[in-house]
C-alpha cells in the first residue's frame, strides 16, 4: 500500500472528537441486510481473500464484517460485528492539522473518506501501528445513491516506525561511546541482563506494568542509560585516577543531560533510565536522591545490570571482580543501593546472568 496515501497522525482524544462521534451513533440494531447488497456481496467476496485487514462499517461506525486478516493483526475480539470501529483501538485519530475523522468522513471536500493511524495496546502483546484508509459505500438505489457505510483497510507500519526511530537513537548512543571507554559489549550485556529480568518480573504479579512491550522496550532502551556522557568533557569522563568533588559533579550531570535527550524518545521509560540508574534505593542515590519506589521500575533494573557489569569488568584502576565475588558485593548492597525485590530477581537468574557476561566478554587487550 503507497505510503502517501496516509497522514503521519498521532492518536488522540479530544472531548469534541467524541461529542462527534456520539452523534453519529443512533445506538439502533444492527442493520446486517446491507451485506445483502449486491455490490457489497462481491466486495466481500473479494476482501475475504485479502491478506490486509480489511472493515466494513455502517454509518454509525459499527463493524458489520471483518475479513479473517483483521483478527490475525490486531489478534483481539473487540473486532466482532456489533462492535464499535474504535474499540480495538487506544482513542479516536486526531489532527494537529486538516479535518478531524469525523469532519472528514462527512465532508464532500475529502470524498467522505480519512486517512490517519491508529495505535492497539494489548498488555499480552507488543503496541502495534497501523496505517487506516476509511472509504464511502454507495449503493444505486432507483438512480440514487444510497449511502451504506464504510469500508476499513488498514496497514501495520510497527516495525518499519520502530526501526527509522531507534535508528535515529542508535546513532546517538554510537556517538557517545566515541567518547567513553566502555565497550560496545558493555551496553550489550547491560540491556540482555535487564531483559532478562524484566522477563523474569513477567510472571510475578507484583509488577502488573511488566509486559511484553515493558520488556522491548528496556531491551532497546537500557544500552543507552549513559547516553547523556556525550555532554561530559573528555578529560574527565576518562580520567585515569580519582576524580576531584567538582569533577564528580560534572559527571552525575550525566543523567540530567541524558533526560534531556531521550526525553524526545516517545516513551517515558527512556527518560526514566537515563537520569534515574544512578539513584539509590535508601535514598543516596542522584540527582534528585530518591528512594525506593519513587525510583521507576525501569531505572531500578538498570541499576542492577549496569553495576553488575561494572563490578566484572577490568578497568584502569581495578581488576574485574569474578561472578561470584559480584554476586555477593550486589547482595550485600540489597536494601541499601538496590531494590531487594531486583537482588533477588538478579539472584535467580545468577547463572544465565554469568553465561551471558562469558557469551559477549570483552576480548583481551593486545599488547
Amino acid at each position: 500500500m503507497e505510503e502517501d496515501f496516509f497522514a503521519d497522525l498521532e492518536p488522540l482524544e479530544t472531548l469534541e472528537e467524541l461529542e462527534n462521534l456520539e452523534e453519529l451513533q443512533d445506538y439502533g440494531d444492527l442493520d446486517v441486510t446491507v451485506l445483502e447488497d449486491p455490490f457489497i456481496a462481491r466486495l466481500i467476496s473479494t476482501l475475504d481473500r485479502s491478506s490486509l485487514p480489511f472493515l466494513l462499517i455502517d454509518t454509525s461506525l459499527r463493524i458489520l464484517w471483518r475479513n479473517d486478516a483483521f483478527p490475525r493483526m490486531f489478534g483481539m475480539e473487540s473486532c466482532d460485528a456489533g462492535n464499535h470501529l474504535f474499540d480495538p483501538f487506544d482513542g479516536v485519530p486526531g489532527s494537529s492539522s486538516g479535518p478531524s475523522f469525523t469532519e472528514a468522513i462527512k465532508s464532500p471536500e475529502t470524498g467522505f473518506s480519512y486517512r490517519g493511524r491508529v495505535q492497539s495496546s494489548d498488555p499480552h502483546r507488543l503496541t502495534l501501528q497501523a496505517n487506516m484508509l476509511v472509504s464511502p459505500l454507495f449503493s444505486e438505489e432507483s438512480g440514487h445513491k444510497v449511502h451504506l457505510g464504510y469500508s476499513v483497510c488498514f496497514d501495520d507500519v510497527t516495525e518499519e516506525n520502530k526501526n527509522i526511530l531507534r535508528g535515529t537513537f542508535l546513532s546517538l548512543l554510537h556517538a557517545s561511546q566515541m567518547k567513553d571507554n566502555d565497550t560496545g559489549k558493555h551496553i550489550k550485556r547491560v540491556g540482555e541482563y535487564s531483559r532478562l529480568m524484566a522477563k523474569s518480573l513477567m510472571e510475578d504479579p507484583a509488577f502488573p506494568e511488566v509486559t511484553p512491550e515493558f520488556i522491548d522496550n528496556i531491551t532497546f532502551l537500557a544500552p543507552m542509560h549513559d547516553v547523556g556522557k556525550i555532554g561530559t568533557p573528555d578529560d574527565i569522563l576518562n580520567k585515569e585516577g580519582p576524580l576531584e568533588p567538582w569533577e564528580w559533579d560534572v559527571m552525575r550531570e550525566h543523567t540530567i543531560n541524558g533526560a534531556y535527550i531521550m526525553a524526545t524518545y516517545p516513551h517515558p521509560m527512556a527518560k526514566q533510565i537515563a537520569l534515574s540508574h544512578h539513584e539509590r534505593w535508601d535514598g543516596s542515590g542522584y540527582p534528585y536522591n530518591l528512594s525506593e519506589e519513587m525510583i521507576p521500575l525501569s531505572a531500578r533494573i538498570v541499576a542492577l545490570a549496569d553495576v553488575y557489569d561494572a563490578l566484572r569488568m577490568k578497568r584502569s584502576y581495578k581488576e574485574g571482580f569474578p561472578h561470584q565475588k559480584a554476586m555477593e558485593i550486589i547482595q550485600t548492597s540489597s536494601e541499601s543501593h538496590f531494590d531487594p525485590a531486583m537482588v533477588n530477581c538478579f539472584v535467580k537468574l545468577s547463572g544465565t546472568i554469568r553465561e551471558v557476561y562469558e557469551l559477549l566478554k570483552d576480548e583481551p587487550e593486545k599488547d
